[in-house]
């Protein structure tokens, strides 16, 4: 199999791996360690938000040279991958960084009540991108 062949499978599959690994395992652990303040977490998504638009480009650049057309499946899914994480990048990790004071501890103003809808993103993105990757594989 050609690198060009392999690609596609390596982004969505290391993006795979991020948002189950940071999103399903460290976030709650990190939850539930004492002493660890909330600004951790302001940090820890604004980093993989940038890395996961990262390789939503990447995989953008690589629909647009390497694929055949009609991968209907495949289009939608990554257009569908953007917008969530437009979504929780653009507007609700924003709404969620305001709950918290720039020395990273929980302001007045809870935000625990947009955990929820991030979270249910989060489960989203991973559906769509097991979706990408099998239609990928056809």
């Amino acid at each position: 199999m050609s690198l060009v062949a392999v690609a596609p499978f390596a982004v969505v599959f290391t993006w795979f791996g991020l948002v189950l690994g940071i999103s399903f395992l460290e976030t709650p652990l990190r939850f539930t360690s004492p002493g660890i303040t909330v600004g951790i977490g302001r940090r820890v998504f604004r980093v993989l938000n940038i890395v996961e638009s990262v390789l939503a480009v990447l995989l953008i650049v690589i629909a647009a040279i390497g694929r055949r057309g009609g991968d209907a499946v495949a289009i939608g899914a990554l257009v569908a991958l953007c917008v969530v994480l437009l979504g929780q990048a653009a507007v609700l990790r924003p709404l969620m960084d305001r709950g918290v004071t720039s020395e990273g501890v929980a302001a007045d103003r809870p935000s625990s009540s947009l955990h929820r809808p991030y979270v249910v993103l989060e489960c989203v993105k991973l559906v769509l991108l097991l979706a990408l990757g099998v239609a990928l594989a056809v």
